[in-house]
């Protein structure tokens, strides 16, 4: 370990940059100093005056005169790439494509910010900021990837090619940034003199004029060599290279002697021509004189000692050799050799020689044992004791070797000697003082032992005074290290074994939670499980890491604690679970809106009663399941109200049917694909089976009345069967056969089924395996069914190709669309391939490829949509613009069932934004009648809009079903009337009411607007709709006619007049008196106004029904009478007890009115008698009272007169002692302190001491001008 230096306060003194020995004095106020106050400016030293502008070249002096100048590191420059060198040219997407990716890849990798622009001539300008470095690489970048490349090659003699390159490459790529090109250096090996330059024109340009340029430079240098022997280059070289360097200045040449390290004898001259032969000549010079004068002496030197000689960086050498002109030559340090060589004039070797031996022994190396423990101490806290040695003797060297009971010092021999004795005495002082002890503890209780961020071991550590070494996980290690004050150390060694054998005492237990409740124990940001760490403060809880996917949770800590724990949680758990029942509900699609209800509303009803969690499938996904998840039989309530919305929406029916439970599983069967075959068999009825294990028989079936009876033969027939006998096998097919094997709607499969009664089930989208096919039944059926289906998946895998003729002009209409007709004949078909010949040829022959029996079932289905093209008409139906939203339903969806249905294409005009109204003939100036032919035509008030016909095509009969079906959806109107006076109730607030009828009948509801006065609403929509909207809004008018006479009943108004001294009684405290009133008689209380004086102040307003305002109106009367009743008597208190009785925030004078019965009345601060109290109540009452309050009065006083006597004995408070007036701070020579007037500044003075935002008059100021 280096010893450490320690900036002390002195040298910090002399460190403090530009400020004098008087700027940095600081002044001990001492008893003579607080007589002679500072000055001014000693007190306050001035800021630098501004320089004139003559010498604002000076460098201003003081200590403000170090602040440079801050140069901006951020800089912009511009770069143009013209049209011909842009790489994207792609006008239309300027700021989109590959360019701007580009963009933003360079600023991500360089840091720096670029803008785009395109310019007039369709050139591009980038903008780029940022720091100089980001810039230039930018800049690289952009000509790089955004502009195009072009290349060329430049040929410069091979030995100039290291110029160009620089030291480590540095000279290329600052060419490189500049130019922004790639330049390309043939290698060291390769013949080639041609460097290759890639980048735009003007880059290529530049980057070849700097390289030429280089490279005549360099032929105008010339390069020698000479060979000199190494021990002379010493002399060459001059010592601390003084001579070399003359020389070099001298000649202008460029002078390498290679460095003692290096076994080089060769020193290269670099530099004009003449010059270089001067210098060469004059170093030639020196070798030969040196060779003829120089001797050498041999002496031996202890290899220990060697490097004092060498010095520093090699400085004693180079000292030597200035004294003496002698040069040392060293053996090298990986050799044993003690011989050192001097070299010189004879008559000098003598003088060398004494300074080499004084050199040599003027540093010695010593040691000091002392055990490793002790190091730390002996370095101190940062180093401090250490630096007490370091400081007085600098160049000792005091190293400590991590493991080794010594301490290493190297320096001078008298230093060391003194630095020795220093550390001898303070390891004897250590020793004396300190101990340790070490103790072994198993690793794995070594973090409980430091506890959460070092907790425990902290509290030991600042305990006893000690240091604690407890080693790193890594190491494995059990043992602990405890260093300090003996007495501290065994203390310390006691409480951290008591610790350790308490743990081990401890008890851990492993409790299985299921994984998926652990973020739930754990609560968000952890808030329930610190809950219950603070139950159980001494039982440490483990959660798995929950990648690891493990349900075990640990618990760890004295045993009946992890007991407790244990139990607690268990419970935790078993709540979750009850609360985490789950059951499934299958409601059909079309009635989860229903469920949720408008913004939710019923779901969130159903949620909150029933208190459950319920999840609805996505509105894009197909499935209809909802499942509800809480208490059990909270989950039961929620599925029970969620079915009776179901059953009251539809014409759903539920049958219960009895199977015996035995039967349950094979009639499900695996993953329950035999009865969801039934459940799609059967409209999608919903089968609910009873739970498993619950021995009950009833199985439940739901849907449409048809389809549920339909399903129950199917079942109880299949428990039948089951009962009696039941064999299932598999079979294999290709997915794309199941379409052709089940038939359109099903009816091939319908076919083998009717004809042998096994039933077949094909794998959903959902399975796994989408091959297997199951076939069940009675072992003679399901053979017969397996033979059946063999013999036609057999002849599905017989391939065949065959064509067949169609009319070209048909051909469109089986490849529009990306070819969806081919697409779903390829899907009917098991697969089949249909190929058209390619457009444009006139050929009539269609391919088709596949299985022999989906071939011809594909043609003739080709042939059946042939003749449908053949068979199709188009007519029109003319149906009024305005409807045509309506008939088309939200998305289109109307339309689309429309064309499914009848197999037809509906086509609806386009929108005419503003329908012209019919005008009359426009004139020609000639006077005839404007248009003939086709616009007199168009002219034609009876003839039908262009927007208002609708196109449909298709087969005759289906077009003409079409347009029955698509005139029954246009909305009719009806009127309806409703008085003008409740329009306002049916709209609702915000339009809510009229929009929850329009909603639930389906209608389009007009309220007539305001000004129009009239009673007439209009209702538009489908006429099965209309009459259920009639009715529905004359219903809301019923009742809103009955909510008005409810409203005139409950508006009877009645006066009561009551003096107004008797209102705030009967207002009573905080209103509670008459609010009690109030809900009592259900009625509204107007207190008169105060401020208002046109109010009578005597009258009390009551609003309600008049049964229960009279009602109030006795109740107040009757606290009239009580309240006139009442007295008020005065009594005299003395004040110093008011606040005794009152009591602390009114509780004691609370207790006594409610007491007596009365209201009791202190004076206010500043009444005319402050001791007159005012009681008010029945007369006993305040009898009583008075009495009560007398007595107290008498107690108290004594105590308050006891007390005063004491205060006459008692030291007056601090705060009232007089205090002599303080001075303040004075200071002398202020520039306010005029000659004969020396005093401090008035803080009170606006004008002195002016507060901030305030106006001050304008006056000269002692601080120098405004800047």
């Amino acid at each position: 370990m280096s010893s450490v230096a320690v900036l002390t306060q002195e040298s910090f003194a002399e460190h403090r940059s530009g400020l004098t020995q008087q700027q940095v004095k600081v002044t001990a106020l001492n008893s003579e100093e607080e007589n002679d106050p500072p000055t001014y400016k000693e007190a306050f030293p001035p800021l630098p005056e501004k320089a004139p502008c003559l010498e604002a070249a000076q460098e201003p002096s003081g200590p403000w005169s170090k602040i440079r100048p801050i140069k901006a590191s951020v800089i912009t420059q511009v770069f143009h790439v013209p049209l011909e060198e842009r790489k994207y040219k792609d006008m239309n997407q300027f700021g989109e494509g590959e360019q701007a990716k580009i963009c933003l890849d360079i600023m991500q990798k360089t840091g720096a910010h670029l803008e785009l622009s395109l310019a007039k001539d369709q050139g591009l300008s980038i903008m780029v900021s940022g720091k100089l470095e980001a810039v230039m690489k930018a800049r690289k970048e952009i000509v790089a990837r955004l502009q195009t490349q072009a290349s060329a090659t430049v040929a410069i003699p091979k030995e100039h090619h290291r110029f160009v390159i620089g030291k480590n490459g540095e000279k290329l790529q600052d060419l490189e940034l500049k130019t922004a090109t790639k330049i390309q250096i043939p290698r060291p090996d390769d013949p080639s003199n041609q460097i290759k330059i890639t980048g735009t024109k003007e880059g290529i340009e530049k980057a070849r004029h700097e390289i030429l340029l280089i490279s005549a430079e360099q032929d105008k240098r010339a390069v020698e060599r000479l060979d000199v022997e190494k021990v002379y280059h010493p002399f060459i070289a001059g010592p601390y290279n003084k001579l070399v360097s003359e020389l070099m200045q001298d000649t202008g040449t460029r002078i390498n002697i290679p460095p003692p390290s290096v076994n080089k004898t060769e020193i290269v001259f670099t530099g004009e021509k003449e010059q270089l032969a001067q210098a060469v000549a004059r170093v030639k010079k020196i070798y030969e004189e040196k060779k003829k004068k120089t001797t050498t002496i041999a002496v031996e030197v202890k290899k220990s000692q060697h490097k004092y000689v060498i010095g520093p960086k090699g400085n004693s050498l180079q000292e030597i050799l200035e004294k003496t002109g002698v040069s040392v030559e060293i053996p090298p340090t990986d050799s044993s050799s003690e011989t050192v060589i001097l070299r010189g004039e004879p008559e000098k070797l003598g003088q060398a020689l004494t300074e080499v031996y004084a050199k040599a022994n003027s540093f010695t190396v010593s040691s000091v044992s002392a055990p490793s423990w002790l190091h730390r101490f002996i370095i101190g806290k940062k180093g401090q004791n250490l630096a007490k040695i370091t400081q007085q003797m600098p160049k000792v060297h005091i190293e400590f070797t991590e493991g080794e009971d010594k301490i290493t010092l190297e320096g001078p021999t008298e230093d060391v000697n003194v630095a020795q004795e220093q550390i001898e005495v303070m390891v004897k002082d250590l020793i004396n003082r300190m101990d340790y002890a070490e103790i072994n503890v198993d690793h794995k209780f070594h973090r409980h032992l430091i506890g959460k961020n070092g907790a425990n071991i902290n509290r030991i550590k600042d305990l006893y005074k000690v240091s604690v070494r407890i080693p790193p996980d890594n190491e494995k290690s059990n043992l602990i290290r405890i260093e300090g004050d003996p007495q501290g150390v065994q203390q310390a060694k006691k409480e951290l074994l008591e610790l350790a054998s308490r743990m081990e005492n401890e008890r851990t237990k492993d409790l299985i939670i299921e994984q998926k409740f652990h973020r739930t124990i754990i609560g968000q940001k952890g808030e329930r499980i610190r809950e219950i760490r603070e139950k159980f403060p001494e039982v440490i809880i483990n959660f798995p890491d929950p990648a690891h996917k493990s349900d075990i949770v640990q618990l760890r800590g004295p045993k009946n604690e992890v007991e407790k724990c244990t139990k607690y949680m268990q419970k935790m758990v078993a709540d979750l679970v009850e609360n985490s029942f789950s059951i499934s509900v299958p409601i059909f699609k079309q009635f989860h809106k229903n469920i949720i209800g408008k913004g939710g509303a019923n779901i969130k009803k159903i949620r909150e009663e029933s208190n459950t969690k319920i999840d609805l499938p996505a509105e894009n996904s197909n499935s209809e399941t909802i499942v509800i998840t809480g208490k059990r039989a909270n989950c039961e309530a929620a599925r029970h109200r969620i079915l009776a919305i179901q059953k009251e929406l539809a014409n759903i029916t539920e049958v219960e049917v009895s199977i015996p439970s035995k039967l349950h599983n094979s009639l499900i069967g695996a993953k329950g694909r035999f009865i969801r075959s039934i459940m799609e068999e059967c409209g999608g009825v919903h089968i609910h089976f009873p739970t498993e294990g619950s021995g009950s028989d009833t199985v439940t079936i739901r849907g449409p009345a048809q389809d549920v009876e339909k399903a129950k033969k199917q079942l109880l027939h299949l428990a039948e069967e089951k009962q009696t006998k039941s064999y299932t096998v598999d079979l294999r097919a290709k997915p794309e056969y199941h379409k052709f094997l089940i038939g359109k709607g099903g009816g091939n499969i319908r076919k083998v089924r009717d004809n042998t009664g096994a039933r077949i089930i094909f794998p959903t989208s959902e399975d796994k395996d989408q091959e297997l096919i199951t076939i069940m039944g009675t072992e003679e059926a399901v053979k017969e069914a397996q033979k059946e289906l063999e013999a036609l998946i057999k002849n599905l895998d017989n391939v065949v190709e065959d064509s067949m003729v169609v009319d070209p002009k048909h051909h469109r209409h089986f490849v529009i669309r990306r070819g969806q007709v081919l697409r779903e004949i390829a899907d009917e078909y098991g697969g089949v391939m249909v190929s058209f010949p390619r457009s444009g040829t006139q050929s009539d022959k269609v391919t088709l490829k596949g299985a022999k029996d989906c071939v011809e079932a594909a043609k003739k289905r080709i042939q059946e949509i042939i003749e449908d093209l053949e068979a199709q008409v188009t007519i029109e139906c003319t149906i009024p613009q305005k409807f045509h939203r309506s008939i088309m339903g939200p998305k289109g969806s109307r339309i689309q069932q429309i064309t499914r249905d009848y197999g037809v294409q509906i086509k609806f005009p386009d929108r005419e934004e503003n329908p012209a109204p019919v005008a009359e003939p426009a004139l020609q100036e000639n006077g005839e009648e404007g248009g003939e032919g086709k616009d007199g035509k168009d002219a034609d008030p009876s003839s039908p809009r262009k927007c208002d016909i609708i196109i449909i095509s298709g087969r005759r009969e289906k077009c003409e079903a079409a347009k029955e079906a698509l005139q029954a959806l246009v909305p009719v109107t009806i009127e309806v009337e409703v008085p003008f006076d409740l329009h306002r109730y049916i709209i609702g607030q915000k339009g809510s009411g009229i929009r929850k009828m329009m909603d639930e009948f389906e209608v389009n509801i007009q309220v007539p607007a305001p000004e129009l006065q009239s009673d007439i609403i209009t209702i538009t929509g489908l006429a099965a709709n209309l009459d259920r909207a009639k009715a529905g809004l004359l219903e809301r008018v019923k009742e809103l006619q009955a909510e008005q006479e409810d409203r005139a009943l409950r508006s009877f108004k009645l006066t009561v007049t009551v003096d107004p001294k008797y209102h705030p009684k009967i207002i009573g405290r905080k209103g509670a008196v008459i609010t009690q009133i109030r809900t009592e008689h259900e009625v509204n209380i107007q207190f008169p106004d105060k401020d208002d004086e046109s109010q009578a102040q005597d009258q009390i307003t009551i609003t309600g029904y008049e049964k229960n305002a009279e009602a109030a109106r006795d109740a107040i009367m009757k606290i009239v009478g009580e309240l006139e009743q009442m007295v008020s008597e005065d009594v005299t208190l003395d004040h110093r007890v008011h606040a005794r009785i009152i009591g602390a925030r009114g509780k004691a004078i609370r207790k006594i009115m409610d007491e007596f019965k009365v209201d009791i009345r202190f004076p206010q601060s500043g009444a005319p008698d402050p001791n007159c109290v005012t009681v008010t109540g029945l007369p006993e009452n305040v009898e009583e009272a008075i009495d009560h309050i007398l007595n107290l009065e008498e107690e108290y006083l004594a105590d308050v007169v006891d007390n005063e006597a004491m205060q006459v004995y008692m030291k007056p408070s601090s705060h009232e002692e007089s205090k002599a007036p303080s001075k303040g701070f004075v200071v002398r020579d202020a520039p306010w302190a005029t000659v004969n007037n020396e005093k401090a500044p008035d803080m009170s003075s606006s004008e002195d001491f002016p507060s901030f935002g305030a106006q001050v008059a304008p006056k000269t100021l002692p601080w120098g001008p405004k800047r």
